[in-house]
């Protein structure tokens, strides 16, 4: 079964990696993914590392556009190609960042845009030849597969990087991306966990930790690797930590609330209270009273029926009358009336 699970990564987000790598010495350490069973601090089982590689391998076209994998080189040299590489990969990406906010926008002669790409991707596959080891080239060049619908393209070319540098956790979680649209769930969140072992400040992978964990919930399951207890507390988790590190992100905070819908045996208690938080966000309007039906949802659930009740007065916005008449029909008869 293909998963359609897309991420906002933008082409600036793998352009970061350029101004990470340039003129440091390429690793030739392989990240190492969790065991099966490994504690809340490690984000969660999975299999050994070598499956997500092969599961990546499987689905991932050679490619043969570009040369084959070299040994990595040591620092000086590394450090050399990094100073003659990179002004040159600014002027690729700038390029880049350019034809993409320019792909699909109403008024422009796209089929010029894509020309543009096209003489872009050769230029890529260009420079990718005259620097071989040069890794934020691959990163860059696989955004920029991934961002004009090459996919498979995207994978092989990520692929290279991943085998050059092992660490760069943007790769990682493209390749967590590519292996999730293609009905490869288990493959995908060793990717992931991986990009949160090496990045675990980054808000967005553990909230796609947290996605895939839920789309895909029944494919774990029957993995065998997990219990459906270890998965709900893992993808609450991911969920959780993304609103706390982007705590300004009102798409993750919403989600975190959600999330206790998804769970086998949720704790509706602390559920009204993040739902509460969520709600003291927002300006008085819709979204509040949206939110306000979340909690009165929960009630319900809790068996509160006159608070639910009281909480239900408060929400007079036109859009929601039909929601709100939900709600009430699950409400038992007023005995004050």
């Amino acid at each position: 079964m293909r998963m359609f699970f897309r991420s906002p990564l933008l082409t600036s987000l793998a352009f970061s990696v350029v101004a990470a790598l340039a003129g440091a010495a390429e690793s030739a350490t392989p990240a190492a993914l969790p065991p099966a069973g490994s504690s809340p601090a490690s984000p969660a089982p999975a299999g050994p590392a070598a499956t997500a590689e092969s599961g990546a391998a499987k689905t991932a076209p050679t490619a043969d556009i570009l040369p084959p994998v070299p040994a990595p080189a040591d620092d000086a040299v590394q450090a050399e190609i990094a100073t003659r590489a990179t002004p040159l990969l600014k002027k690729l990406v700038a390029r880049q960042d350019a034809l993409l906010a320019l792909l699909g926008k109403e008024g422009v002669d796209q089929e010029n845009v894509k020309r543009d790409i096209q003489t872009l991707i050769f230029d890529y596959d260009s420079f990718l030849h005259t620097f071989p080891t040069y890794v934020p080239g691959y990163v860059t060049c696989g955004m920029l597969y991934g961002k004009v619908g090459m996919r498979r393209e995207a994978a092989a070319i990520l692929l290279k990087a991943n085998g050059i540098n092992p660490d760069i956790p943007i790769v990682k979680n493209q390749l967590g991306n590519y292996l999730a649209e293609e009905g490869e769930p288990i493959e995908a969140a060793n990717y992931f966990i991986a990009a949160i072992r090496l990045a675990p400040e980054e808000p967005l992978y553990h909230y796609q930790l947290g996605t895939l964990l839920t789309e895909a919930r029944d494919d774990f399951l029957k993995s065998g690797q997990w219990s459906r207890a270890q998965l709900d507390r893992t993808m609450q988790q991911a969920f959780k930590r993304a609103t706390e590190l982007a705590p300004k992100n009102f798409a993750f905070a919403y989600r975190y609330a959600q999330s206790f819908y998804d769970l086998a045996n949720p704790d509706w208690d602390e559920a009204l209270k993040v739902w509460g938080a969520l709600e003291e966000q927002v300006s008085p309007g819709l979204e509040k009273e949206t939110i306000r039906l979340h909690a009165v949802n929960i009630l319900v659930k809790q068996k509160m029926f006159d608070h639910a009740r009281l909480l239900l007065g408060t929400v007079t916005a036109v859009p929601l009358k039909e929601q709100k008449q939900k709600l009430l029909d699950q409400l038992p008869p007023n005995p004050e009336k």
